[in-house]
């Protein structure tokens, strides 16, 4: 089975389309799959929502990213665990390319990132480069992470003493439990986090773990 974990607080504006996207692309798939969402402490129906949607949810207290996918990992009941941000589109493609990296050995990787809506030159220019790097030295990015359960446990999971880059810090212990790799397919992702602050307020937020 393919688990799907989505952590997300206060989503609802956004969970619906990335729940349908998930659904549409794990029947594509073919195999049996179960999305779990786990809710973190949000205030606004997301929790009900994503179970109309046809969601597993459960409800955490962290306000914390790391140990909001960690309480959706260990809810989870598959081998395959892909984690996707509550603001992220996934496609019969990626997702097919993680399963086909699993079956052939991979213990799990990221993909590419496109983003959804307009974004200021210097953030194209920048986010061209991270991407760039990501894949060179096989960093996944937070809004999809693949892993088996295997690894996801040898682990420890993301690392919770982190407030952010926790994707990179799982990333290098993924690494160390055998093959990481970098999808060629790609998921599509909200802008926001580039639209609703300054370069400095991101830059500060990255430096902070």
């Amino acid at each position: 089975m393919i688990s799907f974990v989505v952590p997300a607080f206060n989503e609802r504006d956004y969970l619906a389309r990335t729940i349908g996207a998930i659904h549409d692309a794990a029947r594509a798939v073919g195999r049996p799959y179960e999305i779990v969402v786990a809710d973190d402490a949000s205030t606004d129906g997301t929790g009900p929502l994503a179970e109309s949607l046809g969601a597993r949810v459960v409800r955490c207290e962290n306000r914390q990213i790391a140990a909001t996918r960690n309480a959706g990992a260990r809810a989870a009941s598959g081998e395959v665990l892909i984690f996707v941000d509550a603001d992220t589109i996934v496609n019969p493609d990626v997702v097919a390319e993680a399963v086909r990296a699993i079956d052939e050995g991979a213990i799990g990787g990221g993909a590419a990132v496109e983003w959804d809506g307009p974004v200021a030159l210097h953030w194209r220019l920048f986010v061209r480069s991270l991407i760039r790097f990501f894949r060179l030295v096989k960093f996944a990015a937070g809004s999809f992470v693949f892993c088996t359960r295997g690894a996801f446990e040898a682990t420890g999971g993301f690392d919770e003493s982190v407030y952010a880059t926790e994707e990179i810090w799982f990333s290098q212990a993924l690494k160390k439990q055998g093959r990481f790799v970098i999808l060629e397919a790609s998921v599509l992702t909200s802008a926001r986090k580039l639209t609703e602050h300054s370069t400095w307020h991101v830059a500060k937020t990255l430096s902070s773990s």
